[in-house]
């Protein structure tokens, strides 16, 4: 699935407001569920009471692109009829356009210095973290280039910071993760950490911050990919798993 190029649902690249943002579904998620099932027939399949992104006889797919609690419900339903795979989009390569609320225009695309990375999915995890041990249910992260489309509606002189998010044009797929097992979730650890490991070690290796990376170990813990073993100093101490007891919380 690397580097495969994707397409939004026949949604065309404009330079004008009229056309973003006005859909009936997000072009990012129409556009992934386009990628993992052409058939539409498969697609919007309604499973006891709930819609089904796409089901099949292998099994339901979900694109779940954030409000990862809003999918809970939803989610332990499908588990009891069927196998169930959770696809999460992340940001890789991002381009920023910006629309004037005003006028309509809409700047060129520049391209953002930030770029995503599986350990963003952190935090959406966490939020079923609950049903991660579940054996129906998996996972595929996927790091999407794309450009973002933002209303210049912030707060700030420029208008740009707390802005508010139109849209999300895809463009591809730069690589993909499935995590089908919790020996799955070990990919989610920086290689160069050793065998003990501090929460500032993770963040630093993993190029992400302090917070995201006690969230991310929070959950490492939970499915046995990490075991907190105590602390050193002021700061939690972890160790690799072998996973012979997922699940297993370590010490308190």
């Amino acid at each position: 699935m690397d580097s495969d190029k994707i397409t939004s649902g026949g949604i065309e690249k404009q330079e004008s407001f009229g056309g973003i943002g006005t859909l009936s579904e997000k072009a990012l998620h129409a556009a992934l569920k386009d990628y993992f099932q052409p058939d539409k027939d498969k697609q919007e399949i309604k499973v006891g009471r709930y819609i089904a992104d796409i089901a099949t006889q292998e099994g339901i797919i979900e694109i779940q692109t954030r409000s990862f609690d809003k999918l809970r419900a939803k989610l332990k339903a499908f588990l009891e009829v069927s196998g169930v795979t959770v696809v999460y989009p992340i940001a890789g390569v991002k381009y920023i356009c910006w629309i004037d609320t005003q006028t309509g225009e809409v700047t060129k695309k520049r391209k953002s210095p930030k770029k995503g990375s599986y350990y963003d999915s952190f935090a959406e995890i966490y939020k079923i973290k609950q049903m991660l041990l579940e054996p129906r249910l998996r996972l595929c992260l996927v790091i999407v280039d794309l450009t973002e489309y933002r209303f210049l509606n912030g707060w700030s002189e420029d208008k740009k910071k707390g802005s508010t998010r139109c849209e999300r044009i895809p463009d591809n797929i730069s690589e993909s993760l499935y995590i089908n097992s919790p020996g799955d979730y070990r990919l989610l650890i920086p290689g160069e950490l050793p065998e003990e490991f501090t929460v500032k070690q993770f963040a630093a290796l993993a190029h992400i911050t302090r917070r995201k990376a006690g969230v991310g170990l929070n959950i490492l813990n939970y499915v046995g990919a990490v075991t907190h073993i105590g602390k050193k100093g002021r700061e939690y101490l972890y160790r690799r798993s072998d996973l012979i007891n997922p699940g297993k919380k370590g010490v308190d």
